[in-house]
């Protein structure tokens, strides 16, 4: 039984696609397994999506494999859209300032193209 949508996740440019080439095909699979429980179910589970402090709209896809914590940036697009940005492992407690900018860079870009 396919479960209704209830968000659509929308890959933008390359920044996702490059992320999820590098990785094994069994976290590929954990990485789709989590955005179909984004996508379907009613209220995110706080355990795969949180929102980051001190941005405008900024979230992480949080999805942990074995010993491997990978995040993947997002946004929201018509309130029901989430734009997938760029992805990391995370080894450290604190998530790499460089990557959150990098996240809000492409947040900018996407925002950019839209409105042309």
């Amino acid at each position: 039984m396919e479960l209704e949508k209830k968000r659509t996740i929308y890959i933008f440019k390359n920044y996702f696609t490059d992320f999820i080439a590098e990785q094994k095909e069994e976290v590929k699979n954990k990485i789709i397994w989590v955005f179909r429980i984004i996508e379907t179910q009613p209220t995110i589970p706080k355990e795969y999506f949180k929102h980051i402090q001190g941005t405008k709209g900024l979230y992480e896809i949080r999805i942990q494999f074995g010993n491997n914590s990978l995040r993947i940036f997002c946004f929201f697009d018509k309130g029901n859209i989430i734009i997938l940005a760029n992805g990391f492992h995370k080894k450290t407690n604190k998530t790499p300032v460089g990557t959150i900018k990098k996240a809000i860079k492409i947040q900018k870009e996407y925002e950019a193209a839209k409105d042309t």
